[in-house]
């Protein structure tokens, strides 16, 4: 199945790339976004924490492709003498690559083995539902999949394990769906792989560490422009913006408080009301039905911003 990058036209107006910027693509994914970038003149280094990503990869002139996760930009920016950036770009969540490949256990459409690791390292999904609790389970399904039906699901799977371990998406799939009825039209499931997905992979915590250091190696005037694919990823994204535009006090462990008004802000949000694909996208890319896009402007810098790296070397 083809790749189509979402929201591609409204990103590339959000960003407005230019012959000799500097552009970072949080998340390389196909490659959609770097390509358009590199397209307009524009210089890009792109990461992707998929090692599967990087050795497939077709990387366009004028881009740089390395292998990391996108709470690491600022790191990865600085050894690859990129920087500071005009522009960074982020593309929030699972491709439609990922869960295609049924040996990576993203989808329950078809069997493959339980894992969702888009590093291939680390704790699995298969770890989660066999070795947790019954307690841990539904907390994450909670949390991070918004289910009301999450502590009788977790029930579920620590019953069924008693008999044998889970250990394929199919398996789960039809645990799940013994236990709670999705709403019409949605698989029952969807809500708890979501859930397993976002907590094996950290994504929410790397968000909100990719969105700190974008702020770090913004030039003044560069643009941050994330595109979310779901009502937690949104929030964050959301709150960031007011928060480092001085409409709200900062609630996150990366960056300071905007005490008063005398603190300048970090971003100017260049629009109020978030952008949603047009219902032609939607029709052709049922994937763009959810996907919700921000965009700020990055403010000048001022002397109490110790946590921003200020200069990268060039």
């Amino acid at each position: 199945m083809k790749h189509t990058p979402v929201l591609l036209n409204e990103v590339i107006t959000a960003l407005a790339p230019q012959a000799g910027d500097h552009v970072i693509d949080a998340t390389f994914g196909a490659g959609g976004y770097t390509r358009a970038i590199t397209a307009r003149g524009a210089d890009v280094l792109a990461i992707d924490q998929d090692p599967t990503v990087i050795a497939r990869a077709t990387v366009p002139p004028g881009a740089k492709l390395m292998h990391g996760r996108f709470g690491d930009i600022a790191q990865i920016a600085d050894s690859a003498n990129f920087g500071p950036v005009d522009g960074v770009v982020f593309d929030i969540g699972v491709s439609s690559m990922q869960i295609d490949e049924a040996q990576r256990g993203f989808s329950f459409m078809q069997d493959g083995p339980l894992d969702m690791r888009m590093r291939g390292e680390g704790t699995s999904a298969a770890d989660v539902v066999n070795m947790f609790t019954e307690q841990q389970i539904a907390d994450i399904i909670f949390q991070y999949g918004e289910e009301p039906a999450s502590r009788r699901i977790a029930r579920a799977i620590c019953k069924a394990r008693e008999e044998g371990t889970i250990v394929s998406t199919l398996q789960l799939a039809e645990i799940v769906a013994r236990a709670a009825h999705g709403k019409p039209g949605i698989h029952p499931a969807t809500r708890t792989f979501q859930a397993l997905r976002i907590y094996v992979n950290e994504e929410l915590e790397q968000l909100r560490a990719g969105l700190a250091a974008a702020i770090s190696v913004l030039k003044p005037g560069g643009r941050l422009v994330v595109v979310t694919f779901h009502s937690l990823e949104d929030r964050i994204v959301k709150e960031f913006f007011a928060e480092q535009s001085g409409k709200k006090d900062s609630i996150s462990r990366y960056l300071p408080t905007l005490e008063s008004n005398e603190t300048p802000p970090t971003l100017t949000i260049q629009q109020r009301k978030v952008i949603t694909a047009t219902l032609a996208e939607c029709a052709a890319n049922p994937r763009a039905r959810s996907a919700k896009l921000r965009t700020a402007i990055r403010t000048p810098f001022f002397e109490s911003e110790s946590y921003a790296q200020t200069e990268i070397a060039a």
